[in-house]
């Protein structure tokens, strides 16, 4: 059975985006893309909203890559090889291999998903995330705080609920961001 986990960039602040749309903020430089890559390694299927699919689908692209670090090439290779579920109502088709569109989010789906899949699975974006959270399907929360006070934008923690975390692990890479990791305390997720 595989873990659902909710990862993210974040500011200090805890948004993912400030009040703009920008995250120029949180690029991880070649020792913070190096953790992302460990950790993508173990998502056998990712779960997006369209906006963050629409972020990430530059990853199946080759022509910008060729002057890249290695650890950014190697990060292309390892989403490439994740499956990808897009939850939209508006987006025609998809542009990248190993995806498909789900119109709606599916609680029982996704927890169908879980229990068949042999690898760990990730949900990426505010909304998207704020769902599967409201509906108690996170298990693991990876978060990256980065030394930034952005002061408002798009939240990366859904508001209006209560998870209670056990802390599992935590760490401080050298250009200031800190990775801290939680588990969802089992039947903790209630709506405030």
């Amino acid at each position: 059975m595989g873990k659902l986990i909710y990862a993210a960039n974040t500011s200090l602040d805890g948004y993912l985006e400030d009040e703009n749309g920008s995250f120029d903020w949180s690029v991880p430089d070649e020792e913070v893309h190096a953790f992302w890559n460990e950790h993508e390694r173990n998502i056998g299927t990712s779960l997006y909203g369209r906006r963050m699919y629409e972020t990430m689908r530059v990853w199946e692209d080759d022509d910008w890559l060729a002057d890249e670090p290695a650890v950014v090439r190697e990060y292309a290779g390892i989403w490439r090889d994740a499956d990808k579920v897009v939850y939209s109502t508006t987006l025609d088709a998809v542009s990248t291999a190993r995806t498909r569109i789900e119109r709606q989010f599916d609680p029982e789906a996704v927890r169908r998903l879980k229990e068949t899949s042999s690898a760990d699975l990730s949900v990426g974006g505010a909304a998207l995330g704020a769902e599967a959270f409201r509906h108690g399907l996170v298990d693991e929360c990876v978060l990256l705080l980065a030394p930034a006070i952005v002061g408002g934008g798009k939240p990366a923690l859904p508001r209006g609920i209560r998870v209670d975390l056990e802390l599992l692990d935590h760490g401080r890479f050298g250009n200031g961001v800190i990775y801290v990791h939680h588990a969802v305390r089992s039947g903790t997720s209630h709506v405030a």
